[in-house]
């Protein structure tokens, strides 16, 4: 099994129409894959912050139909990355992934928002359902990029199938060494593959970390980008996720719902 992560740069002087346009076309370069990936919030930039608004779109609006076309157009499974979604008055982190038939397969809105009570935590809602997409050959769960930090969304999407998880992110470059380790983390935890796609560039200021990686069940990193804009392809195999788990079957002893009890008077000391 294929898969393309389109590492694309976020370039200020680039209009959103025309990155939508450039994007397209980039998704229908790959058509020898089975899986393509985009990032997150691709559209605007994850930094953005006074974009979202400007430029929010229905689920159904332009970024959900030129990448329809393009999936459509290569006949690949595509994850569409991120956009920012208008539904009434409330804006979401919202992931579109598409059949090669160009149907939508899945949409989720991110759970996590960054932020710290700034940025995409006030502007945007929270999403609260987890999402796997069914595809025949490895139905992967979605997380983008901040959900990354929050092992228990990966254990649930576990628990629902995924045998894979792919991430779509504009993670800063600052903290790229959380990004490979976290994301490796979360491959050897869960005996999962691990793509997770992120930006080149600038968003708003804001230098990006690239290097979008790759992870087999067993925590090796089967490719990894550097910082450009770049396209990341690799070769999968399905049977892998199934015979990792088989041979060091770890995830059968979990025990679910550990909690610490908390003393009478409902505090914890020290």
């Amino acid at each position: 099994m294929r898969a393309s992560l389109i590492q694309i740069a976020v370039n200020p002087d680039e209009s959103v129409d025309a990155r939508r346009r450039r994007a397209a076309a980039l998704v229908r370069d790959e058509s020898a894959a089975d899986l393509v990936v985009l990032p997150e919030l691709w559209p605007v930039g994850a930094f953005a912050y006074e974009a979202f608004t400007t430029d929010a779109e229905p689920l159904r609006g332009p970024t959900y139909e030129a990448m329809s076309a393009a999936a459509a157009d290569a006949r690949v499974w595509l994850h569409a990355g991120s956009f920012v979604e208008r539904d009434g008055d409330a804006l979401y982190n919202t992931s579109l992934v598409f059949s090669p038939d160009g149907e939508l397969a899945r949409s989720y809105r991110k759970i996590h928002r960054f932020g710290f009570d700034q940025g995409e935590a006030v502007l945007m809602s929270a999403g609260r359902e987890l999402a796997v997409v069914p595809h025949p050959r490895l139905p992967f769960g979605l997380a983008t990029c901040y959900d990354l930090r929050f092992p228990e969304l990966f254990r649930g999407l576990v628990d629902a199938g995924a045998a894979a998880f792919v991430i779509p992110a504009g993670w800063p470059e600052r903290r790229r060494g959380h990004w490979s380790l976290l994301a490796r983390a979360r491959a050897v935890e869960n005996q999962a593959y691990v793509l997770a796609c992120g930006t080149a560039g600038a968003h708003a200021g804001v230098e990006q970390a690239g290097h979008s990686v790759v992870v087999d069940p067993w925590g090796e990193v089967l490719a990894e980008a550097g910082r450009t804009e770049e396209v990341l392809t690799v070769t999968l195999d399905p049977a892998k996720v199934a015979e990792t788990r088989a041979s060091f079957p770890a995830l059968k002893d979990r025990v679910p719902g550990l909690t610490a009890p908390l003393p009478a008077n409902g505090k914890l000391e020290g």
